[in-house]
C-alpha cells in the first residue's frame, strides 16, 4: 500500500521515526527496484543550521517549503544525487533524508546501476543502497525525480508490514553545523547502515521545530 499524504503531514521526527521499514520503490523504464529503509536524517527549519531552509527560501530549496508528500533531489558537492522527503505543512520548510535501504526487489538492476562504482565488480547486496549517494544511484533516482508526488506509484514508499525492533538515534552525519542534534534514526545492527554505528541514545524529546 502506498503512503497517503497524510503520513508525511506531520512532526518531522514522528516521521522519520516512522519511515523505517517502509519501502522505497521506484518504477523505472529500466525496471523496478525497491529496499527498506533502514537509516535516515531529519532536517527542521531555517533554525537548523543544516537545512537547506537555513538561508531562507532560494530556487532550489523550493520544495522544502511546498507540501508534504513531494520528493526532494538534490544534487551533493556535484557527484551524488540524495533522496528526501517532504515533511510537514506547505510552509514549514523540514525533510528526511534517506540514508540506506535494505534491497528487496529488482537487485541485479541495482547492480548495474551500481557497476561503474567497482568498475563493473559485483557489490555485495548489503552494500547496494548504503549511503544516501549510493542508494540513489542503485534506485535509478536523478534530479529529474525533484518534486515527484511520492503518493503516486512511479516513485513512491510503501507499508509491507517490514518491522525492525531494534532502532537506535545519533547525531547526524558528514555535518558540523547542527551536530548537536539527535536526528538520525537508524537499525542497530543492520549491515546495510551507512557510517560509524553510533552508540545508542534516546529518542530525541521534540517531534518539531515548529510552533
Amino acid at each position: 500500500m502506498t503512503l497517503p499524504r497524510a503520513f508525511y503531514d506531520r512532526p518531522t521526527l514522528q516521521v522519520a521515526t516512522e519511515l523505517i521499514g517502509k519501502v522505497l520503490v521506484h518504477r523505472s523504464a529500466d525496471g523496478t527496484t525497491a529496499g527498506a529503509i533502514v537509516e535516515v536524517e531529519a532536517y527542521i527549519g531555517e533554525e537548523d543550521p543544516a537545512c537547506h531552509a537555513a538561508p531562507g527560501p532560494t530556487a532550489r530549496n523550493q520544495p522544502l517549503y511546498g507540501p508534504p508528500g513531494f520528493a526532494y533531489v538534490y544534487l551533493n558537492y556535484g557527484i551524488h544525487n540524495l533522496f528526501n522527503v517532504i515533511t510537514e505543512r506547505a510552509g514549514q520548510p523540514a525533510a528526511v533524508l534517506i540514508r540506506a535501504l535494505e534491497p528487496l526487489d529488482g537487485l541485479a538492476l541495482m547492480q548495474r546501476r551500481r557497476a561503474a562504482d567497482r568498475g563493473g565488480g559485483t557489490i555485495p547486496d548489503h552494500e547496494l543502497c548504503r549511503g544516501p549517494g549510493s542508494l540513489a544511484r542503485a534506485m535509478g533516482i536523478t534530479l529529474d525525480r525533484n518534486r515527484s508526488d511520492l503518493c503516486r506509484r512511479r516513485l513512491c514508499l510503501e507499508e509491507r508490514g517490514i518491522v525492525y525492533h531494534d532502532v537506535a538515534w545519533s547525531a547526524r552525519i558528514g555535518i558540523s553545523a547542527g551536530a548537536e542534534h539527535l536526528w538520525r534514526c537508524y537499525v542497530a545492527g543492520n549491515r546495510a547502515v551507512s557510517g560509524k554505528k553510533s552508540p545508542r541514545l534516546d529518542p530525541p524529546r521534540r517531534a518539531s521545530t515548529f510552533a
